[in-house]
């Protein structure tokens, strides 16, 4: 590709050609590649071609907030170039440092004894803890979001989405739908939202359990940190089968913290005290991920799906529906 080779020496500092793409097995909604250069190996991450939803695949803003985080504490690959001209690539990516460590896909961590799990969860929390105790305004990202309101509007949003995809009837998804805007959480200071923070967006490093750089970047804003914290934690109360989680497993005996102790360091590293309505954000968080999910199931049978399985994992909204509903019932 002579015309991105171009690109590269001109706008990456110390490029030298030979570049070869390779795509990772990641980052579906944003093709990521893998870019090896003589100079050394590089990430490119890129729209899709052809047409998109407006605001979707944002890598623009995932380029900004990256940016703007490089000298902060919050581990983050260092961008190096960003590029909207369509006629290098058909769609506008950037560059970024390659970064070598450790993704673990299975957050039950198979193969680890208890204590290497209690460390890779501390090295978690922490990381999420740096985010949320950097204040936008000092880096410059004061007008990337809209804080106000910001859960009211989030739970008005995922009830449209619910709706434009509902199928049979759910009662759990229609008391939420009553409920979660009778009963929101005072108003957060605001914060930088990722908003899909889980262990498979966090790169450690090769040998030590540390994150040294958190990914995927597509959902970002400026939100209530309390509802980020609360999605990365959802994990705790659903079980293998449905979302990914561990709530049926001996923690204990496997070294993974509990929900409380996960929740009580978040807030000793963040200056809390406590989350206010914390069964609210639990509540929501699964209410999320069930519009989410009853999306996939409709897309299954509008003959749309992205992937084989969507009808299965589609079918997984109602129950989490289920668990949110009775998480919200608890207070």
């Amino acid at each position: 590709m002579p015309a991105l080779e171009a690109w590269l020496v001109s706008h990456v500092a110390g490029f030298r050609g030979g570049g070869a793409l390779q795509k990772f097995g990641f980052g579906q909604s944003n093709p990521t590649y893998k870019l090896v250069a003589d100079s050394g190996q590089y990430v490119l991450r890129r729209k899709p071609s052809g047409p998109l939803l407006p605001k979707a695949h944002a890598i623009e803003r995932e380029y900004r907030v990256l940016h703007a985080l490089h000298d902060s504490d919050v581990p983050v690959p260092k961008v190096l170039a960003f590029c909207d001209d369509n006629s290098i690539l058909g769609s506008p990516f950037y560059i970024m440092d390659y970064v070598d460590g450790r993704i673990f896909y299975d957050q039950r961590l198979p193969g680890m004894a208890p204590h290497e799990r209690s460390a890779i969860f501390d090295a978690m929390n922490a990381t999420v803890a740096s985010l949320h105790l950097v204040e936008p305004l000092a880096l410059g990202l004061e007008d990337f979001g809209r804080p106000e309101h910001f859960v009211e509007r989030q739970v008005a949003t995922w009830t449209r989405q619910y709706r434009a995809s509902e199928g049979a009837r759910c009662e759990a998804m229609e008391r939420l739908i009553e409920w979660l805007p009778e009963n929101l959480p005072p108003e957060q200071p605001a914060r930088i939202f990722h908003g899909d923070l889980r262990l498979d967006n966090m790169i450690f490093h090769p040998t030590e359990p540390r994150v040294i750089a958190l990914l995927d970047w597509e959902l970002s804003t400026i939100g209530d940190p309390l509802a980020d914290f609360a999605y990365h934690s959802m994990v705790w109360r659903v079980g293998a089968d449905l979302f990914r989680g561990f709530g049926d497993l001996d923690r204990a005996a496997m070294g993974i913290p509990e929900e409380a102790d996960y929740v009580r360091r978040y807030c000793e590293r963040t200056g809390r005290k406590e989350i206010p309505q914390w069964n609210f954000y639990l509540a929501f968080s699964l209410f999320r991920v069930a519009a989410i999910l009853q999306g996939v199931w409709r897309r299954s049978q509008d003959g749309q799906a992205s992937s084989a399985d969507a009808a299965t994992v589609g079918a997984k909204a109602h129950p989490l529906a289920e668990i949110g509903w009775q998480i919200a019932r608890e207070g």
